[in-house]
């Protein structure tokens, strides 16, 4: 018998500068979650919640969904493959919306490593560099940010537990 364990994340060791990870599945915004973000987070502007407005009042003819879901959508799809392990999200060096994000859109992303540099003060961790892409159906970039994650080094990652014994299976 074999035991897989799903990776989430990576070690400082496995991020190779001008590797790319094509993060899976993609996502279609409905109009629902785009208003159920904006009510959460506050942003009630017309454009994202009011369909006579953004058809009538705005440039883009319809409701666009609000930039930070997009960009959380993005950042969220590339947990598994970049930060999944990380010791801290570091910074978000730049974020920009390239093209609107329409309900009923489908976003997907992809994310390249630019650098890694290991710390110079705790040998057990090293800062990773990455840029992040959001694109649409239709393959038009939606979103696109630059971040620095820290992360462990192989040899000194905390073991990945479970609150129950290896022997459920008998």
């Amino acid at each position: 018998m074999t035991t897989f364990d799903r990776s989430f994340g990576r070690y400082l060791e496995d991020f190779v500068p001008g590797d790319v990870y094509r993060h899976w599945p993609g996502k279609t915004i409905t109009e629902a979650d785009d208003h159920l973000f904006c009510m959460i987070t506050m942003n009630h502007h017309p454009l994202h919640t009011n369909a006579w407005f953004a058809e009538h009042e705005s440039v883009q003819g319809k409701n666009v969904v609000v930039g930070n879901l997009v960009y959380s959508l993005v950042l969220g799809m590339s947990v598994p493959d970049v930060s999944g392990a990380a010791i801290a999200n570091l910074e978000i060096e730049s974020l920009l919306h390239r093209h609107p994000t329409f309900h009923g859109d489908t976003i997907y992303a992809e994310t390249r490593v630019l650098a890694t540099v290991p710390s110079s003060s705790k040998n057990d961790r090293g800062i990773v560099t990455v840029e992040t892409k959001g694109f649409n159906q239709e393959g038009l970039e939606v979103c696109y940010f630059r971040r620095k994650v820290m992360v462990w080094k192989r040899d000194f990652a905390p073991a990945r537990r479970r609150p129950y014994g290896d022997d459920v299976w008998g």
